[in-house]
């Protein structure tokens, strides 16, 4: 695997006047350099302080709210930065990184000065991920010295990788119009993952069971994540109209002329006005439902608006109101007067988002430790936050372990020849290659030196491609590997394993819950679900983590405390009955209480120690 890169350039010394200047060269030239020089990939590999780089991203965020916020909106009031703040902050952080790598290399931390980019390169391009969808943008070196007051007369804004992504429509007509046959529903629930499928659609049918009528919208763009067809009575399912997220073009209140507007990160002063340039890239291209154009986010609005009108439910029901879509979606329902519900539907901690903010007005989180983040994020001034658990956890109790172990096997050993004794599977998360790789050789290396017969089964996340693990599946020697299907996943499979391993992958607090042994991979310093802190997972940061803790799992675990299990997910059981009462409740209770349609008795509150309100 290759270094994260985004081009074959190096950084050379010159000046200018006597001024130590930099410049970007092809590397071909470095070999010819006589004064200090890097290429840009070593540049890349550099690590920086995370405290350093979050506070770096939180003052440039905060400049760019001061200087942009206001400069192009919805036709609703949502200001373009709020809504796209997550691919905004993403890439924000992209040049923050590399500013603060750059200072970390003695010789320009010595002798500072300007940089001169590579002409013809473009400024914004693409860093590798194995996400199927999801557009990882970054900034090119040529961005970077662009934003510090590089001329660029003939850099165009796109890289070539971004230029040769298939064009896609430039209409900005009015959506189609509504089908007649929706009428009045309760609950308008939004869905563009399989996950938040799997979340909402549990108490869509526990709201079904009281009565309640509810609206699934589907506006998922890759097919592996779009609802399945259900026959649940009372849930209506209806997809997004099949152009909305094909819209791209120009968002002209963001192409601002040079000025002398500037923000500090380490040192270096990042124009405001080139860096909304930049920014104004992101949102003219379409990225799907995870980053949609700024112009699908005006037509979704109006579909939205249109949805709302219609069927006057009394609430929203999210599983993300972080994401664009979910910032309209809650911007929508709050104009609108209906109630909003988010229904968390991955673990947390501290630095597991990219944006910490929670728009809805009810927010349900998994465990007691997950209150104080959901008080600190939410940003409602009504807000309330619930520990109810995670609806689709509701139904592990019911899973069979038998059939899932068969299924690992099978995998392992096709063809009736001879399984593994003991069976690891690997929760992966959409990480770029080189991040793979190497906790994919920290398992494997683990898993060859630990006591007993194991094989691994890698088990993909749902937005990830599965190409990457083709040459692990066919490397010589060590413990037998195959890949579960992705329409499987790690939660179609854990049940039947000895071990589950991964980083953060919420499945590793399903493993929890069932009673099977959780490695929380990853390096020192590498974010985890911090399940190990709990006494619930053995933190592995090397080869010998892996193998010691493999080794020791044929001894027995003591029983885990209910306490320590509740601090990370509630699991009665009876999530999906809860939070379905919580909306109820609130509809009986909320502006609406008087209109019939809405008006259902609703059983009695939540306990005490399962909602806090935030204020």
């Amino acid at each position: 695997m290759s270094p994260r890169m985004t081009g074959g350039l190096g950084l050379v010394r010159s000046s200018n006047a006597g001024k130590p200047t930099w410049a970007l060269v092809g590397t071909g030239a470095l070999a010819h350099a006589r004064t200090d020089h890097i290429h840009t990939a070593d540049l890349e590999a550099t690590a920086v302080d995370k405290q350093v780089l979050r506070a770096g991203v939180e003052d440039v965020m905060a400049a760019l709210d001061h200087y942009s916020a206001t400069l192009a909106s919805t036709p609703g009031g949502a200001g373009w930065l709020h809504v796209q703040h997550v691919p905004v902050r993403r890439f924000v952080a992209e040049i923050v990184r590399k500013l603060l790598a750059l200072n970390s290399w003695a010789p320009f931390a010595s002798a500072p000065g300007s940089l001169a980019l590579a002409p013809y390169e473009g400024l914004v391009g693409l860093r590798s991920s194995s996400s199927r969808e999801y557009l990882a943008y970054t900034v090119t070196w040529s961005g970077v010295a662009y934003v510090l007051g590089a001329a660029a007369p003939h850099n165009p804004a796109r890289s070539a990788q971004l230029r040769n992504r298939a064009r896609t429509s430039t209409a900005d007509t009015e959506p189609s119009p509504l089908p007649s046959d929706l009428g009045r529903q309760d609950v308008l629930a939004l869905s563009w993952t399989s996950r938040h499928a799997a979340t909402l659609t549990p108490v869509l049918a526990e709201l079904a069971r009281g009565g309640q009528r509810s609206l699934l919208l589907d506006l998922a763009t890759d097919a592996a994540e779009r609802c399945s067809a259900r026959s649940v009575t009372g849930i209506e399912l209806r997809s997004a109209p099949s152009d909305l997220f094909t819209l791209s073009g120009t968002v002209e209140g963001l192409h601002r002329p040079d000025d002398e507007h500037v923000v500090e990160v380490g040192g270096h002063g990042v124009q405001l006005a080139r860096l909304v340039r930049l920014l104004s890239v992101l949102l003219e291209i379409s990225g799907g439902c995870t980053q949609p154009s700024w112009r699908t986010v005006v037509r979704a609005e109006r579909w939205l608006d249109d949805m709302l009108s219609t069927t006057r439910p009394h609430t929203v029901l999210l599983s993300n109101d972080t994401s664009p879509l979910g910032v309209l979606a809650a911007h929508a329902a709050e104009r609108h007067g209906a109630n909003s519900v988010h229904v968390q539907h991955g673990a947390w901690t501290a630095e597991s988002v990219a944006w910490p903010a929670l728009h809805s007005r009810d927010i349900v989180v998994m465990g007691k430790r997950d209150l104080a983040l959901g008080r600190r994020w939410a940003r409602h001034p009504e807000a309330e936050v619930h520990v109810l658990g995670q609806p689709r956890f509701d139904v592990l109790a019911s899973l069979s372990r038998q059939a899932q172990r068969r299924y690992l096997e099978n995998l392992l050993a096709p063809g009736g020849r001879r399984a593994p004794t003991r069976i690891a599977v690997w929760a992966c998360q959409p990480f770029n290659p080189d991040h793979l790789k190497s906790h994919a050789d920290l398992l494997l290396h683990g898993l060859a030196r630990a006591d007993g017969d194991w094989g691994l089964v890698i088990a993909p996340h749902p937005a990830q491609g599965t190409d990457g693990f083709a040459a692990l599946v066919k490397r010589d020697g060590g413990p037998p590997v195959a890949v579960a299907d992705p329409r499987v996943g790690a939660r179609g499979c854990l049940a039947g394993a000895d071990a589950l391993a991964s980083a953060y992958s919420t499945c590793g607090i399903e493993a929890t819950l069932l009673g099977i042994p959780v490695l929380e991979i990853g390096p020192p310093g590498e974010r985890t679900l911090g399940l190990a802190g709990h006494g619930l997972a053995t933190r592995c940061e090397g080869t010998g983590d892996v193998a010691e803790a493999l080794s020791g799992m044929h001894a027995g675990r003591a029983p885990i405390p209910r306490a320590a299990l509740d601090a990370v997910c509630r699991w009665r059981g009876d999530s999906a009955a809860r939070i379905a009462r919580l909306i109820t409740d609130r509809a009986a209770s909320g502006p609406r209480a008087g209109d019939s349609t809405h008006n259902r008795p609703g059983a009695t509150a939540s306990p005490e120690d399962e909602g806090a309100s935030v204020r």
